[in-house]
């Protein structure tokens, strides 16, 4: 599990819920069944009219994801991209042929297919900068999900609120009544900015930083299949991929080294 998605989450929730027991008040005011009827399916209600069905649903998988441990492999997998420049360089490009089967993800497998096919360098970046920029775009589409819900859930809150004073506002002849009732009706807002602000807006950010470590490394896959074509020295290569890793993975890589 990924250990900042989880203790964010749980260090959100046990400042608010601290807080409001150290002044005086209890779970039982916030849980308002009626408020989160209306904060959760107004701001579903919204999302779906937004987007497609498939769009949302692929959306919500993809938490599993935030909340798993990010795999790094990036240093694994320039090491794979020097064995093939090593085999290519004493056997051919098509001698990689015999690697495609035991290459797991997709567009590492059709760019190095292409590749055996004898594709130009030039026509194979051409090529799969489109299908690149096509994985992106798709993938772009599933935290536009939750940022559209963190922008949606703090008005449906308000609209909660409202509706709870209009309800309030018919029993004003009972002033207890009326402040037991403001204070219910405020929980929507309370409902809806938190979620916003706490879930929505935060897995939107993460997905994206998980968005742009994929493009980087089918960027790196990329370039190192067309220096591999190039017919580039396996160590300028080795180097050259250095380039694409965050300060940490460099630094890992430098003491495997």
């Amino acid at each position: 599990m990924d250990k900042a998605s989880i203790g964010g989450v749980f260090l959100a929730l046990t400042g608010i819920i601290a807080g409001l027991l150290i002044e005086g008040g209890n779970l039982g005011q916030v849980l308002q069944p009626t408020a989160a009827l209306i904060v959760f399916g107004g701001t579903l209600g919204a999302v779906l009219l937004q987007f497609p069905l498939t769009t949302v649903i692929a959306a919500f998988r993809s938490l599993i994801h935030i909340f798993a441990a990010p795999q790094k492999h990036d240093a694994g997998l320039i090491q794979l991209l020097v064995a093939f420049a090593n085999k290519a360089r004493r056997q051919g490009v098509v001698a990689l042929d015999a690697d495609l089967e035991g290459i797991r993800d997709p567009f590492l497998k059709q760019t190095v297919m292409l590749a055996v096919d004898g594709t130009e360098p030039a026509e194979l970046r051409k090529m799969m900068r489109v299908s690149l920029d096509s994985i992106t775009e798709e993938e772009e589409r599933l935290p536009a999900v939750f940022e559209s819900a963190g922008g949606f859930s703090p008005t449906i809150g308000i609209l909660g609120a409202v509706l709870g004073l209009i309800q309030v506002m018919q029993h004003l002849d009972n002033i207890h009544a009326v402040g037991r009732g403001i204070a219910v009706a405020f929980v929507a807002t309370i409902y809806g900015v938190g979620l916003a602000n706490l879930f929505f807006l935060p897995l939107a950010g993460k997905m994206h930083l998980r968005i742009r470590d994929g493009h980087r490394r089918r960027e790196m896959m990329l370039e190192g299949v067309i220096s591999i074509l190039e017919g580039m020295n396996p160590r300028m290569l080795e180097i050259k991929l250095s380039g694409f890793l965050d300060d940490l993975n460099r630094e890992k890589k430098e003491r495997a080294a």
